[in-house]
């Protein structure tokens, strides 16, 4: 056989295979087309996890459950949770894929991540939000969602500014037990509202610790980020949720959601109160290094009258938020999520059944359907910076010791040194 025949025959047998391929049908998995549950990969919101220790640990779940979400980096500045965190999301996916950053920056510079879920501490909350919204990231960030006013203010217009979707992680907007207590309340079961009260947990006091080494394989100076920089103390560093420095304490740090709650019921998201006045005990400082308070009662009070008050006292599982009204009352307590009312009947109206606040997953949808439609989604940053706004004013004014006046529209207090207290100068580099 010659070779121009050879060379005809291999075109004849490319061009008959060729043709029967094509005329073949393409098996391609269910997976890739999105059918069978599943969601195509071109379809699916990829995500960033940054912040990985116990709170991340608790609601990550929630957001693996969503096949229309993937999560492709972690980030953590202490190396033992994010190897923790790494192994979580791989077993998920069944893969070694995901991508394990020491610094949050490096992962908000991956092109392929469209949002990130943040759970670090408190002092990064605002303005890992605010680089995250500057990176062009969609936003899910635990609460409290900034360390000061002024804080959430520049977070709800730097969100604004770059387009971004932002999802505060007060949940229980979502959650049914709270829905049902706003209904009553919407509907006027309960009569007009007068006062809402409010309980938190009594608050430690964190004796003093020796300073000592920084434990390999945590960058402490980013673990600090914006807040003064101290020595590395054990007890300071493990609780520091009871520092002004970090959090603000148990009046911020879980106030924040019930002022959510008393703003979205009262349909004041878009304002806040007027009135602030505080009363508190804080640990004796030659005994204790926290700087928040023990027991507290704080009150606020809106143009129209209607009183919100705080207690900070009695055991963690005896938080809860009552609405009062001139015809009755509802009340949700936030360990058992059991509804109680006056009258009684009242719970008669109550659905059985409904997800518990401490299943995220109905939060995180909001979330979902607000990135693909780009609609701002139930706690977007403005609602989300009005209520923590109320327990930021009422640590001022306890630190301050007096009462003070708001007004909501300028955010401004009628005393100078209050309003020096809007903002605090964040620690270089640490700062937008």
């Amino acid at each position: 056989m010659n070779s121009s025949h050879a060379s005809a025959l291999n075109r004849r047998q490319f061009l008959r295979r060729t043709a029967t391929a094509l005329a073949a049908p393409l098996l391609v998995p269910a997976s890739v087309l999105g059918r069978g549950g599943t969601v195509a990969p071109n379809s699916r919101i990829v995500f960033a996890a940054i912040g990985v220790g116990n709170r991340a640990k608790a609601i990550l779940p929630n957001f693996l459950g969503f096949s229309e979400l993937q999560f492709t980096a972690v980030a953590d500045c202490r190396a033992e949770r994010l190897r923790q965190a790494k192994e979580l999301v791989d077993a998920h996916y069944g893969n070694g894929d995901c991508r394990a950053y020491g610094d949050f920056r490096e992962a908000l510079a991956l092109p392929g991540v469209d949002a990130v879920f943040i759970a670090t501490g408190n002092r990064w909350h605002g303005m890992g939000s605010i680089y995250a919204a500057r990176a062009g990231k969609d936003i899910y960030s635990e609460k409290p969602i900034t360390l000061t006013i002024a804080e959430g203010r520049a977070l709800a217009e730097t969100c604004r500014r770059c387009g971004v979707v932002y999802q505060a992680g007060t949940q229980r907007r979502a959650t049914e037990s709270y829905r049902f207590a706003a209904d009553l309340v919407w509907q006027g079961k309960i009569g007009r509202v007068h006062t809402v009260e409010m309980q938190v947990w009594t608050g430690p006091g964190i004796p003093h610790g020796p300073a000592q080494a920084v434990p390999a394989g945590w960058n402490y100076d980013l673990w600090l980020g914006q807040v003064p920089w101290r020595p590395f103390v054990a007890t300071r560093v493990n609780n520091w949720q009871y520092f002004w420095d970090t959090a603000e304490g148990v009046l911020t740090d879980m106030g924040c959601h019930y002022t959510d709650q008393m703003q979205w019921v009262l349909r004041r998201d878009g304002t806040g109160p007027t009135e602030f006045e505080t009363r508190a005990e804080f640990p004796d400082p030659s005994k204790f290094c926290s700087d928040t308070p023990i027991t507290a009662e704080v009150r606020c009070r809106y143009a129209d009258g209607v009183v919100g008050v705080m207690y900070q006292r009695r055991g963690f599982a005896d938080r809860y938020i009552r609405y009062i009204g001139d015809e009755g009352w509802v009340q949700v307590d936030d360990e058992t999520d059991e509804v109680t009312a006056e009258p009684k009947s009242l719970l008669s109206l109550k659905r059985a059944g409904g997800a518990s606040w401490a299943n995220a997953s109905a939060h995180i949808r909001n979330l979902i359907d607000s990135i693909r439609s780009r609609r701002p989604t139930e706690c977007n940053p403005e609602i989300a910076h009005r209520a923590i706004t109320i327990c930021q004013a009422w640590t001022i004014s306890l630190r301050l010791g007096r009462p003070l006046r708001w007004d909501p529209v300028a955010e401004r207090f009628d005393l100078a040194e209050a309003n020096r207290m809007l903002a605090r100068e964040a620690r270089a580099p640490y700062r937008v």
